[in-house]
């Protein structure tokens, strides 16, 4: 389970604690009762036409399942019956736990049948919904939630008591889901106007804290993310690298690098605090491409790590993460010129392509944690497996190399007696090779052998479940690290594989002007929210900066004067989550927090900044500065709640360099000035390119009145439409990248 922490509850939510813990503590002053056997032999509910997989997972529940729909809800209503909302994603462990030990009972179905309207959300299909629900099931539990969610609604869709998983009966100091049931079914008939009381409160506190309103305080400015660059810092395990988050748990910390990587890009070359922030991001990256987290044999990242050491991961594998941490992998590359972060971006981007891309082109969501039953049980090993298929003189070395030993490196708890092995690199390469008597170069080809033969034999295995809906927000992030990583690397087949999945949103979940968030199998969610936008929105613009293809930037355009038209605050400024004429929820939500992934309004920020310089829009530069100050007190009060948003604000306050570079974009010499710009690590840059010979449209002022020179291909290098002497060479172009670093 995924814990999350919240500001301290208030008074009012104090109330409702009082409510939930009486609920709560009298279900475990119960005795524990024997579980019926779980079978859902002969059921079938409505949840067999979803599109989603997490609900079709529940499609043979003996729960009377319903999607959330108009029919449920007018339900609930119509019977004034109490709703019991399950949220969850395919990928989550506790979910399927909870599924297999509640919901497939026939005991507690009928319980939840008798006294409930029983409701299942993809939280990745109704992030709208996630996110309201979330907030009741923090504020009631200590700053604590995740997934899966149990939330209690009235028919008016205000919660009254939430949690994340319940045991069907009372043990690790939680109550049993079915007395929890029964008492709160109980109370709905006995009590009914003290759960609504509570309801009440909490759907005020909801509403107050998802909309943000516009503080009096002063404008963000570089000092904040300076500060806050410091405090992430002075976090970070200066052994293993990272940040700790519950307990020992580590996520990868994509967007607190970035920021430190940001700080530090303004930094005098040998100021200390720059070497420090390098060298904690150096620590944390090479402790993650060497740990249990990254899949040594087949590339990517597993969701995170579940000790500080980067060792035994949650194995499941989110396309965002593949997308955020690959980006900052490629930003560490530039910076550094270390060939292992190059191999990790290739080695994640080709895993994302075989196991993660549809023929259509568009990106699937997650391959989940477990496989037949048991979490992590595909990509676990023995050695005496290990051996039988690499023979004993390479099984040797690639168990040595890799931490493959006979007593084994991790406990699986489904088979605690067998010695079991999660790949992970504990040596050098060059002291293996030493070791084995063998060249360094030998011993890696030998080690890339050994990854081939385990992989192959990896995939003879049943592998872990596809979760194959594909959602707009996540292929957005997707397609704008496959675009810069392709332009980074020189490798075009990414860059390709990005425009393949921005071609399949457009072809299958853009219509009348709208993006559909959700694809699978034909089916589309009829929905979409800001997230969605803003991230694809992103991905065209790095696709248009990988190709100068005109037809991304225009998208981009047009999706982004959808955006204002459709999700902009009139009265408050800032964007909503849900566009003008979504279904009416509980709240209109409008926040800036990221989370696992970077919240709507900060990408839709940086969005604006870009496009008011790519396009010489004043409008959009006066919308980003609206939003900057609507969010500017809730950034202040917890800036690392918001890193992605302070990333834009340093490209406000820095300023991008423009790049306009006038030429054949297919020429030798435009592609060679092309490439000495990749090199550099430029997190404020913006790139358009003129070709003289067939481009006569793109009329922007970057671009304007920049000729060739010696009808050579030229870049101008400018800050705020000032540019510095034409260069036609690499050397003379990147002499004026590094100076502009420090302007």
């Amino acid at each position: 389970m995924i814990r999350r922490h919240h500001a301290a509850v208030t008074a009012a939510a104090g109330l409702l604690l009082g409510c939930a813990a009486t609920l709560a503590d009298e279900s475990e002053d119960k005795g524990k009762h024997s579980m019926s056997s779980s079978t859902a032999a002969g059921h079938t509910n409505r949840l067999i036409h979803a599109t989603s997989p997490y609900l079709r997972q529940h499609a043979h529940n003996p729960v009377d399942w319903y999607e959330w729909s108009a029919e449920a809800l007018e339900k609930a209503r119509a019977e004034q019956k109490p709703i019991f909302l399950s949220i969850g994603y395919a990928a989550c462990h506790w979910c399927h736990v909870m599924a297999h030990e509640s919901f497939e009972d026939e005991s507690i179905a009928a319980v939840m049948n008798e006294h409930f309207i029983n409701i299942k959300v993809d939280r990745e299909e109704r992030p709208d919904i996630d996110e309201i629900y979330m907030q009741a099931t923090l504020v009631l539990n200590q700053g604590h939630g995740g997934w899966p969610m149990s939330v209690w609604l009235t028919p008016e869709l205000k919660p009254f008591f939430a949690g994340t998983y319940f045991p069907p009966t009372a043990r690790f100091n939680r109550p049993g889901f079915r007395e929890l049931c029964e008492r709160i079914g109980q109370t709905w008939r006995d009590d009914r106007a003290k759960l609504e009381a509570g309801a009440d409160q909490l759907t005020d506190i909801i509403r107050k804290g998802l909309y943000t309103k516009a503080g009096a305080g002063d404008a963000l400015d570089l000092s904040l993310i300076d500060q806050t660059a410091e405090q992430l810092a002075g976090a970070f395990d200066t052994q293993h690298g990272g940040l700790l988050s519950g307990g020992t748990n580590k996520f990868p910390p994509s967007m607190a690098l970035d920021l430190l990587f940001r700080s530090a890009a303004r930094m005098p070359d040998d100021a200390p605090q720059r070497n420090k922030y390098l060298d904690l991001a150096n620590l944390t990256l090479e402790k993650m491409a060497n740990g249990g987290i990254y899949d040594q044999l087949g590339g990517g990242f597993h969701r995170y790590s579940t000790d500080v050491t980067w060792h035994v991961p949650h194995f499941e594998k989110m396309l965002y993460d593949q997308a955020l941490v690959s980006r900052i992998y490629i930003d560490a590359f530039q910076i550094t010129q270390n060939p292992l972060y190059e191999c990790v971006v290739r080695e994640t981007f080709d895993y994302v392509l075989r196991d993660l891309q549809s023929p259509g082109g568009g990106f699937y969501s997650t391959r989940d944690a477990d496989s037949e039953g048991e979490e992590g049980k595909y990509y676990v090993w023995t050695r005496a497996e290990a051996l039988a298929i690499l023979g004993d003189e390479l099984g040797t070395a690639f168990c040595n190399h890799f931490d493959i030993t006979e007593t084994g490196n991790w406990r699986d708890p489904h088979d605690p007696d067998t010695p079991k092995n999660i790949p992970r690199v504990l040596r050098d390469s060059k002291i293996c090779a030493a070791y084995h008597g063998v060249p360094p170069t030998e011993f890696v080809q030998k080690m890339l052998d050994g990854r081939e033969k385990l992989l192959a034999a990896r995939e003879e295995r049943v592998p872990p479940p596809l979760d194959d809906k594909i959602l707009v927000e996540w292929n957005g992030l997707m397609i704008a690290s496959l675009a810069r990583g392709g332009t980074v690397l020189g490798e075009r087949k990414y860059i390709d594989a990005a425009a393949k999945a921005a071609n399949f949103v457009l072809e299958h979940q853009y219509k009348d002007g709208h993006l559909l968030r959700a694809y699978r199998d034909g089916s589309v969610l009829e929905a979409a929210f800001l997230s969605d936008y803003a991230c694809f929105i992103d991905g065209l613009l790095e696709l248009y900066e990988a190709t100068f293809d005109r037809r991304w930037l225009d998208t981009a355009v047009k999706l982004n004067s959808a955006v204002i038209e459709h999700f902009w605050d009139e009265e408050g400024g800032g964007f909503f989550f849900t566009p003008d004429d979504h279904e009416e929820l509980l709240v209109r939500t409008k926040d800036v927090r990221d989370g696992a992934v970077p919240s709507g309004n900060s990408v839709q920020l940086m969005n604006l900044l870009r496009l008011a310089v790519m396009l010489g829009d004043e409008s959009l530069q006066n919308l980003a500065e609206q939003t900057m100050r609507v969010f500017a007190d809730d950034v202040r009060k917890s800036p690392w709640s918001a890193e992605r948003f302070l990333a834009a604000v340093e490209f406000a306050h820095t300023g991008p360099i423009e790049l306009a570079i006038v030429g054949d974009p297919k020429s030798d010499s435009t592609q060679a000035l092309l490439r000495e710009i990749n090199k550099h690590y430029l997190p404020n840059r913006v790139v358009m390119l003129r070709n003289p010979s067939t481009d006569h449209t793109l009329d922007v002022p970057l671009l304007e009145n920049r000729p060739l020179v010696d009808g050579q291909s030229t870049a101008y290098v400018c800050r705020d439409y000032t540019c510095q002497r034409p260069a036609t060479v690499p050397a003379e172009l990147a002499a004026q990248l590094i100076a502009s670093r420090s302007q």
